[in-house]
């Protein structure tokens, strides 16, 4: 693959992983569940 497709693809994923962050801020049901099954580990 040359460079600037390498690049255009790790801004698309970086990009995917924030809107995915963002859009799981908006389920506070959601990080509840997740912040107690952590909580459970320790």
């Amino acid at each position: 693959m040359r460079p600037v497709a390498v690049r255009a693809l790790a801004w698309s994923v970086a990009i995917a992983a924030l809107l995915a962050t963002f859009a799981l801020y908006h389920r506070p049901d959601f990080l509840v569940r997740l912040a107690d099954q952590l909580w459970s580990c320790f």
